[in-house]
Parts: C-alpha cells; structure tokens; sequence
C-alpha cells in the first residue's frame, strides 16, 4: 500500500496541470443547482473514462476498474452558487453564479485521483460520483442514494473532501462520529391587525412580535439544548409591510434550525414550534409555521476516519481530529445506510482574513486541487483497508 501511494500521488502531480485548467474552466462557467448539464459534460470529458450512468438527472456516476471487492466511490459536487463573484481574476464567473464553496477545486481533484488511478491500478473499483445540487433542497445526494446507483455498483464506502478556511493549511480534519450539523428550514408568519402606525393602541403589530420572535429564537440554542453539544438558530431572511407609516396584518421570517445530534432535532422543532406560537399569542397575533427536513447530521464511520488519519500523516498532513462544523452537507445521505462515509476537511487558513465559504472573494490556490486530491486517496486507502480481511 505505501508502494500503490507513492506511485498514485505521483501521477496524480503529472495529471495536476490539466486539473487545474479544468477548475479554471469549471470556476469561469458555473451551473446552478439543477442546471449542471455543462458542467458534468466538462468533467465527464475531462476524466476521459466514458459517460458512465446518469443519476440524479444532472450527475454522473462513473465505474473506474480496479480489483476484486467492494467499490469505492469519490464524491464531488457540480453546483454553484447565486453569488455575484468578486474575486477578480481572469477565470471570474461573470454569469451572476459563482463557485464560492470549492467545487471546482473537489471536481478538479477528483478528476485528476481518477486519471492517475487509471494510469497506475488500484486493488477496488473507484466510482467517480459527480453530484448535482448540493446547495438546494431537495438534495441530489438523496437522489443518488435512492437510485441504487452506490448499490449496482457494489460501492461499500463513499469519501469526500471539502475545502475549508477555518482550519489552518496544511491541516486535514478527520473526525470521527458528528462533524456536520442536520438543517431544517422554517418560515414563520404571524398574523396581527394592521393599519394606521399612529394608533399601535388600536393595532396588533406583526412586526413587533415578529422581532421579538427573532431575540426569542436565540434563546433556543442556550436554553433548550445541551450547550456540550449545542444548536444553532439563525434568520436569514425577514418581510413585512410596503410603507413606513403603514403597519402590515401579517410579517414572515424564514430560518434555519442546526443540531449536532439526531436525538436533539426533535426536541429542537418542538421548542421552536413553542416560542413561535407563544411568542405569537403573547402580542395577541397568530402564527403558521412550516419546517422544511433538508440534511441529517454527517457522521463519519470512525474506522474509516481513523484510517484515513494514518495515510494523511504519512502524506505529511497535520490531522485534526476535533473540527466540527454547524454547516450542513448532503454527504450526510451516505453516511450509516448501506454505505459507510466520510467527509474530509482541508485546511485553506494559510492567510489573515481568508475569506469564508460562500463568500464573493472565497478563491482557494490551485494547490487545494493537489491536497484534496491527496485527501482523497487518504480516504480510499482507508476504506480498502477497512474492507481487507
């Protein structure tokens, strides 16, 4: 095995020019979740191993040769976000899309693990998973998992590698157990009496309510659960009203609710559902509350975790094994089903005031594409050896 990474991480060094002309290419065109047709034909082509399997309607999956077992599959996403790029740089997005998670830089990697891997044999098959919609819900991991593609293809464990800022460079994060937060999605509406902003008396304000209703929420995370563990409440989005001397009937927060354990969700949507319907009838207004079920929460296989944690010592890497995060993932579908999952981090922090995922300057060096591509054998020697008598 220390021979097969020797001769793996040097072809891949030999595919890395062309990967990052692909993520230059990729970064200079983003599709939007669900619309990623261009951009999986690029990588397809790029990869230079047949079309494979349509899945999910936008994504590829891609059978790679290898020995007898259980497959691998290698995961990177398609999508890019409605971001009005900042970065500047020549390969800009100029389309009002842009890759502000990394994506570019993961389908660059994976592309360049699979090329070299075809050059020098690995002991399973590799699945090459290119999947759509990572930033929407419904998520398209969730399609990809219930169109049994991972099952037809024998795949026993599915790896990925993400880009992350707030760990320093030249650090990995392989955790094992939570490392990803479950997310649902709500919108509130209360409901008042509106009219004339100089009679409150005569009013129900929603908007008042509904402020004090955005203060409330926050108590959520310190109150309700398990600080160890904690939640994360957070409004992203307020409306209400059309004048400044008109109070509006009715005002409509939409948020988003984070957990780190599955046993926490529920008693989590039941305290929101308390504070939006008391907080409601507490300034005499009524309240709708509707919850979306996006992402469960990511938890890695620790076998699979603590193998990879060797390989990337060997790499060189310095391995966190702590790092958690409350932003969700749709990899969290392949995880503790029928297959078994994890999910890499690699360090980006090489600066002061790196930019943060999603952010309109968020521009990882082109030599994220090399460390997430060793990342990502770190991750498939793992899962071989998890699967080795």
């Amino acid at each position: 095995m220390n021979d097969l990474w020797e001769r793996w991480t040097g072809a891949i060094e030999e595919e890395l020019p062309a990967a990052i002309e692909l993520r230059h290419a990729v970064h200079a065109e983003p599709r939007g979740s669900g619309d990623e047709e261009d951009t999986a034909r690029l990588v397809t082509q790029a990869l230079g191993a047949g079309e494979g399997t349509r899945v999910a309607k936008t994504g590829r999956a891609i059978l790679l040769p290898g020995g007898d077992g259980p497959a691998v599959a290698l995961r990177a996403e398609l999508d890019a976000l409605p971001v009005l790029e900042g970065t500047g740089v020549p390969w800009a997005s100029e389309n009002g899309l842009m890759h502000a998670c990394g994506h570019d830089v993961h389908l660059a990697a994976l592309v360049a693990v699979a090329r070299a891997a075809l050059r020098v044999g690995v002991p399973r098959p590799i699945l090459a998973l290119l999947q759509p919609r990572e930033e929407t819900s419904p998520p398209g991991a969730l399609d990809v998992v219930g169109s049994g593609v991972l099952a037809g293809a024998g795949v026993a464990a599915v790896i990925g590698a993400h880009v992350q800022p707030r760990i320093e460079h030249g650090v990995v994060a392989a955790v094992p157990g939570p490392v990803n937060a479950s997310t649902d999605e709500f919108e509130v509406t209360l409901h008042g009496q509106g009219g004339h902003a100089g009679y409150p008396h005569l009013l129900r304000d929603p908007i008042l309510a509904l402020s004090q209703l955005v203060v409330s929420l926050q108590q959520l995370a310190s109150r309700r659960i398990d600080p160890v563990f904690g939640a994360v409440c957070s409004i992203g989005r307020v409306q209400a009203g059309s004048a400044a001397n008109v109070v509006p009937n009715s005002a409509t927060a939409f948020g988003s609710l984070r957990v780190m354990r599955e046993k926490d969700r529920e008693r989590a949507l039941e305290a929101l559902a308390d504070i939006v319907h008391g907080t409601a009838r507490a300034y005499g207004c009524t309240a709708e509350l509707q919850i979306s079920p996006c992402e469960p929460v990511l938890n890695n296989d620790p076998a699979l975790a603590e193998g990879a944690q060797r390989w990337l010592r060997h790499a060189g890497f310095t391995v966190d094994d702590a790092f958690r995060s409350f932003g969700a993932d749709d990899f969290a579908h392949y995880c503790g089903g029928p297959t078994r999952g994890l999910m890499l981090f690699v360090g980006l922090g090489d600066t002061a005031g790196v930019p943060s995922l999603h952010d309109d300057r968020f521009l990882p060096r082109d030599q994220a594409v090399v460390q997430v591509a060793h990342a990502l054998v770190a991750g498939y020697l793992a899962a071989v050896e998890a699967e080795t008598p």
